[in-house]
């Protein structure tokens, strides 16, 4: 493995997106938060400056592409363009969310695949390897031409679930593209499975609900997704495993988008309880006591020291 230049020394820094998970992952390592300022001018042009000695340095540099997407989107390319011409060694994008991400294929004409489009930015801008966490779909990893470590919260939930020590649990997957990750958790559950069949209606995040195949009727089911948006798909699902007989609905996924309508949704339906990792951050009135939040930082601090110290990432989820 190539010895970088000054690699002794790690540095963590972060935009504007996820400041608190930036220090979180920097505690876990115990290290100081890199000194940098990033900004927006009255005429919306973003200014970066980095404000310490990156020269032949192992940079990292925290920043969900979250609300309000598309400036945390330009903020991250623009510091890893200030990294590239400081002189940085290798800089390593840490996205725990990647944004865009539902957008991977061209599934109706004339229409973009923007998940490539973001790769391709992120690589010009400097990116010499990209660190995320559950990306929406595998293939986005091909997207790129450098390496990709993608990180699983498979284990945090799965954890969480266990010490809850509920009876009689069916795990859900809420579509069938989503049905291997919670065939994964089932399996580390111990419950057997079951999957809702939906159509998308449109481009307006409306779907419909067709069909539940499995049982679970009599059962307290986990509902499973990557990411939790409008939470139209959510109460639709609850709704649906009710009325099937489920005799409560518990609900999981990685990535707590909460746009629009989501907060009043969650709230307004009979869900018991919505675990998430905080990839995005959940404050204001996202904080809810529906929901809880499970960090994150550990699990990105971990690989960020096994990149640096050239370690195995797959080692971090063998069983």
């Amino acid at each position: 493995m190539k010895q970088f230049a000054g690699k002794d020394e790690i540095k963590v820094f972060c935009g504007n997106a996820h400041p608190a998970l930036a220090r979180a992952v920097c505690d876990y390592l115990e290290i100081p938060l890199g000194k940098m300022e990033a900004f927006e001018f009255s005429n919306e042009n973003i200014f970066v400056r980095i404000l310490e000695n990156v020269r032949e340095r192992d940079v990292f540099l925290i920043q969900p592409i979250c609300t309000p997407v598309n400036r945390n989107l330009v903020e991250l390319l623009i510091i890893l363009d200030a990294f590239k011409r400081a002189s940085a060694e290798r800089m390593t994008a840490v996205v725990p969310y990647y944004g865009y991400a539902r957008t991977d294929k061209k599934d109706q004409p004339r229409v973009p695949i923007t998940a490539r489009l973001i790769a391709d930015l992120l690589t010009t801008a400097g990116a010499n390897r990209i660190l995320t966490v559950d990306l929406h779909a595998a293939q986005i990893q091909g997207f790129f031409n450098i390496p990709v470590d993608e990180l699983t919260a498979l284990f945090l939930l799965s954890d969480y679930w266990k010490s809850k020590k509920l009876k009689d649990v069916v795990v859900v997957a809420t579509d069938i593209g989503i049905s291997k990750r919670a065939r994964d958790l089932a399996a580390k559950l111990d419950a057997p499975l079951a999957i809702i069949e939906k159509r998308r209606l449109g481009n307006d995040d409306s779907t419909e609900t067709l069909n539940i195949i499995g049982e679970v009727a009599g059962k307290r089911a986990i509902t499973v997704d990557d990411e939790i948006d409008t939470a139209g798909s959510l109460v639709t699902a609850v709704d649906a495993l009710l009325k099937e007989g489920a005799v409560e609905v518990y609900s999981c996924c990685t990535h707590p988008v909460f746009s629009g309508p989501a907060i009043e949704r969650i709230s307004k339906s009979p869900v018991k309880e919505v675990v998430v990792t905080d990839t995005i951050p959940v404050n204001g009135p996202k904080k809810i006591k529906k929901i809880t939040v499970l960090p994150i930082a550990p699990l990105l601090g971990e690989a960020i020291h096994r990149i640096h110290t050239g370690m195995s990432i797959g080692a971090m989820f063998e069983d």
